[in-house]
């Protein structure tokens, strides 16, 4: 499991060591602290941090606004950031509303705020703010799940997992290190898994074929890295066509 990797952009010393000890309390990964728009885009493209916490001025001038601008402006750059300020002037707003911020914060802010906001803005970018009206504890994106535990979110690299197994309502994501429940359906899963990789191998399950040691069709049986053991019913079995010879 990887930490979610957040990348400060603020120049009040007080304040950045204020939101760094909330990040490094609930187990985020600091990649860096910019005081100034020129450090800022350095650290971004450097550190490539999953979001960014955006303090809307910087030395006085709305520099923050300048950094959501210029990432939001190369195709495929931007990540979700979040804006923070004290500020209460109108015109400043509008123009921080035009940057599609993910989130805002405002100052003074608590835990609890940050990790909300951090959450949102997650959710928000990936586009599944809306996706169930039941509550889910996960998102999914190409790359990473982030699963919401304690207070805070968790990043599983999609890659790590070896495979989901349903349960009721809820789904197991294994991977070699740790297993999560997360509150969402397979087939919601599925939707963002490559299929070149990802395979139903029955009704409650889906594999990591990349992590598959042994597949045995005469015993319906597919024996995964860890140790694992997956059921493979004959619905299924038309996959293996493409992934593996038999002798």
């Amino acid at each position: 499991m990887d930490k979610l990797k957040v990348l400060v952009i603020e120049d009040t010393p007080a304040e950045s060591d204020r939101l760094l000890a909330v990040l490094h309390a609930n187990n985020f990964e600091v990649v860096g602290v910019a005081a100034s728009f020129k450090d800022a885009m350095a650290l971004y493209y450097s550190a490539t941090p999953d979001i960014a916490i955006v303090d809307i001025f910087l030395n006085g001038n709305p520099e923050g606004i300048t950094f959501a601008e210029a990432i939001s402006a190369v195709p495929g750059a931007v990540k979700p950031f979040i804006f923070l300020t004290s500020s209460n002037d109108r015109q400043i707003f509008e123009r921080a509303k035009l940057t599609h911020p993910f989130s805002f914060l405002l100052k003074p802010f608590n835990e609890l705020e940050v990790l909300y906001a951090i959450e949102m803005a997650i959710e928000k970018f990936y586009g599944q703010h809306e996706v169930t009206e039941e509550e889910t504890n996960a998102t999914v994106s190409p790359e990473y799940l982030f699963i919401k535990k304690n207070k805070s979110l968790k990043k599983v690299a999609i890659a790590d997992i070896v495979y989901i197994e349903v349960e009721e309502r809820y789904c197991n994501v294994i991977t070699q290190q740790e297993k999560f429940v997360v509150m969402i359906s397979l087939n919601r899963i599925a939707e963002y898994l490559n299929p070149a990789v990802f395979f139903k191998t029955h009704r409650n399950f889906i594999i990591n074929i990349s992590h598959a040691s042994e597949i045995i069709p005469s015993d319906n049986l597919i024996l995964m890295q860890g140790g694992h053991k997956v059921t493979l019913s004959d619905k299924y079995k038309d996959f293996l066509k493409d992934t593996v010879i038999f002798k």
